[in-house]
């Protein structure tokens, strides 16, 4: 009897020390996940995902309003080869606002991060105004990345309308964000209903797109609108040597000659026009453009 109880007696010292052994493990990974992301709690203008662990780095900068969540089905095509860095930017889909957004400051603080972080050549992929930032990152930072792709966005938006457009350096956002900031919560649903139903072909992102606009915060909604609206790039990428990759709404096909001639200044622009849909290519066209991505950075 002593010794069926002594074997009694192991077996549930044994389960203890499983027990604490796994509650130690779960410990160490929560810890490691916490350093992981305090390595990253600096004061960027942007939160950050990472998924993946390939030697080579993708950051994913997402549009006006948008969630880096706009990229999921993306980074999950390509998160078994590389290591993805997915970006939401401060203020935008429920991401606490900063005091003063802008254009150029987000432009370098993503550039900050890369160099704080010590990521080399990574490849930028940017969509809308994400595309707008990888070009103005690339312009003023030329040594900076490998390769960029830009997401149906264009140097200077405003200039599709006004080929001799120039941003003003002194523009004033206060009305906008006035407007903005003073729509009540239906009217502003309103206007973000009709905004995405002009940028996507299908329907199933529709809800998830609207209310990533719904969770941003009014002013950094205004400022950034306002300012984006503002910005031209066609002079500054002249700088860039990175090898770019344009995917651009297959509605856009209709204007080439006004597209070439926003991005004529790149040499090393490849300009692509996607079979289908609208502004949120990943969604509309999504074999077409998860097949160009893959060819294009897996290209030396």
């Amino acid at each position: 009897m002593l010794f069926v109880c002594n074997i009694s007696e192991s077996l549930v010292s044994k389960g203890q020390i499983l027990k604490w052994m796994t509650m130690k493990k779960a410990i160490f990974t929560i810890a490691v996940f916490l350093i992981s992301f305090l390595a990253f709690a600096q004061d960027y203008s942007f939160s950050i995902t990472k998924s993946g662990e390939g030697k080579q780095i993708l950051i994913f900068i997402p549009g006006f309003a948008c969630s880096g969540e706009v990229w999921d089905e993306t980074v999950e095509n390509l998160k078994n080869n590389y290591t993805c860095y997915v970006l939401t930017m401060a203020g935008f889909s429920g991401i606490a606002p900063e005091d003063n957004p802008s254009f150029e400051h987000w432009k370098k603080q993503i550039a900050g991060f890369i160099k704080q972080e010590k990521i080399e050549k990574p490849i930028l992929i940017g969509h809308s105004m994400g595309g707008g930032l990888a070009l103005a990152i690339v312009s003023d930072f030329p040594d900076l990345c490998s390769k960029i792709v830009v997401v149906d966005a264009l140097p200077c938006l405003m200039a599709l309308t006004n080929p001799n457009f120039q941003s003003n350096p002194d523009n004033d956002c206060s009305d906008v964000i006035n407007r903005i900031t003073n729509m009540n919560e239906e009217q502003f649903a309103q206007m973000q209903k009709i905004s995405v139903a002009a940028l996507t072909s299908g329907t199933l992102k529709f809800d998830e797109i609207v209310d990533w606009g719904l969770k941003s915060d009014r002013k950094t909604y205004a400022k950034i609108f306002c300012d984006f609206s503002n910005t031209d790039l066609r002079e500054r990428i002249k700088k860039i040597t990175a090898s770019s990759l344009i995917l651009l709404e297959s509605q856009f096909k209709n204007i080439e000659t006004a597209i070439n001639e926003q991005y004529k200044n790149i040499s090393t622009a490849q300009l692509k026009y996607a079979n289908k849909g609208l502004h949120f290519i990943m969604y509309d066209d999504k074999e077409w453009f998860i097949n160009q991505i893959k060819d294009f950075i897996e290209g030396q």
